[in-house]
């Protein structure tokens, strides 16, 4: 149970770091380059990705002591599947609400947060070895 609090309070941690990434692109490339949000989501997702899985294999994930290149196809294709959906809910957000782009953007990070962790957690950084629920 203690090694679980651990291992969601780095993903945690990590995913956060992630997520101001990815809004922090985002806001530079609208507010500074006048990129649209959706244009701008693709790219803040694409710098966020190396964050977020450099920190969840090194930190999150080390003791399933997975293989990196596995890690990070997997990684990467739960993290495009994120995305996809991500990029689905957002644009309907843009489209649907009068809120702000930033704000709805911060709504969206959070949702996909717990699928991602939950498909790290039992698919992306699982190591050679069977699963082990205790972890």
């Amino acid at each position: 149970m203690k090694r679980r609090l651990i291992r969601a309070g780095s993903f945690i941690v990590v995913g956060s770091a992630a997520a101001a990434v990815h809004l922090g692109v985002v806001m530079a490339l609208v507010e500074g380059w006048r990129l649209a949000p959706l244009r701008a989501n693709v790219l803040g997702w694409l710098v966020a990705f190396v964050v977020s899985f450099l920190g969840q294999w090194r930190l999150t994930f080390r003791d399933r002591q997975a293989p990196l290149v596995r890690a990070a196809r997997r990684f990467f294709t739960l993290s495009l599947l994120g995305f996809a959906i991500n990029q689905s809910a957002y644009a309907l957000a843009l489209h649907l609400s009068g809120w702000r782009y930033d704000i709805l953007l911060a709504a969206v990070l959070l949702g996909v947060a717990v699928m991602t962790y939950l498909l790290g957690s039992r698919w992306a950084f699982r190591g050679n070895g069977p699963v082990d629920s205790s972890r």
